[in-house]
This record gives structure tokens, sequence and C-alpha cells, in this order.
């Protein structure tokens, strides 16, 4: 199974596992474990994002102590994107439905997106890896833009999982 959402099954009191035994009850406790799990997984991509910012922010002291003025548009232009990206990936929608809402979300569109969710740590690998790349690069512009492109690559897989929880896909 996945280990943060076990993580979350085994963290649960005395209290929570009793209530667990109330017929109907126990789906909305998984629901909401696996709404938790979600959440803690996207704040940890979200530092990651963080520190991939660090990164960006040395090369660009890198190229302004070089004299390389001309990239540090590019750079603003990513490090503006990265902040947008960070954004939407800390604080994008749980998938929470109210027991009156008119919308319910589904459970099985709550595994979806958990599953989407997990598979975005791929999209910050790349992009801490474009990010490394543009710290060693000799051609920075280059190294900087193809940063910038794997920032929107992310930006279209995280509207992707607002049209998954939205009913679109």
């Amino acid at each position: 199974m996945d280990p943060i959402l076990d993580k979350a099954r085994a963290g649960r009191n005395l209290l929570e596992r009793i209530v667990d035994k109330i017929p109907g009850f126990k789906g909305y406790q998984e629901r909401e474990l696996r709404r938790d799990a979600d959440q803690l997984q996207r704040e940890h991509l979200s530092s990651l994002l963080e520190q991939t910012k660090r990164m960006l922010n040395d090369v660009g002291v890198a190229a302004t102590r070089s004299g390389s003025l001309d990239v540090i548009n590019d750079i603003e232009t990513a490090r503006k994107r990265l902040d947008k990206a960070i954004a939407r990936v800390r604080y994008a929608d749980r998938g929470y439905s109210a027991f009156f809402d008119t919308v319910k979300i589904d459970e099985a569109v709550l595994e979806r997106v958990y599953q989407f969710d997990l598979g975005l740590l791929d999209g910050v690998e790349e992009i801490q890896l474009a990010a490394q790349q543009a710290a060693q690069a000799v051609d920075v512009t280059a190294a900087v833009r193809a940063f910038i492109g794997r920032i929107d690559a992310l930006d279209a897989r995280l509207a992707d999982r607002e049209a998954i929880l939205s009913g679109v896909k």
C-alpha cells in the first residue's frame, strides 16, 4: 500500500479506532485520512520546490557576480513561475466535500487525485535536476529556459489535477 497513508492510519488514537466500528463512519474516516496524507505529500513537494528556489537564487547571484546580466530576466521569470507552482502545490484543493454539499467527491476520484499527487514527485525531481544543471551550465540562459520549461510542465500537470477534481477528466 502507500507508506504515507499507512503512517496516517497507524497514528490514529484509541477513540478514532473505536469510532471506526460505527457503521458508515469508517468510510468517512478513510476519506479524511486519505485527504490528510495527500496534504502531507503536497507539503513535502512544496518544501522540495522551496529548496529548488534557493538553488535558483544562487544561480542568479552567480550570474550577477560574473556580469551575465542578460540572463537575470529569465531567472526572474523562472522565480515567479516557481513561486506560482509552489503555491498551487501547497494550497491545492484537498477534494473536500461537506456532508450536505450537493456535489460530492467520489472516493474513486480521491484515490485518483492521491495517486496523481504521488506522481507529482517526478515533476518536482525534474525541476530540481534542471536547477542543478543551470547552476553548473556554461550556457546559463539556455539552462534557465529549460528550467522554465520544466516548471511549465509541472504547472500543466497541476491543471490536470484540478480538472480531475472538478469532474472534467
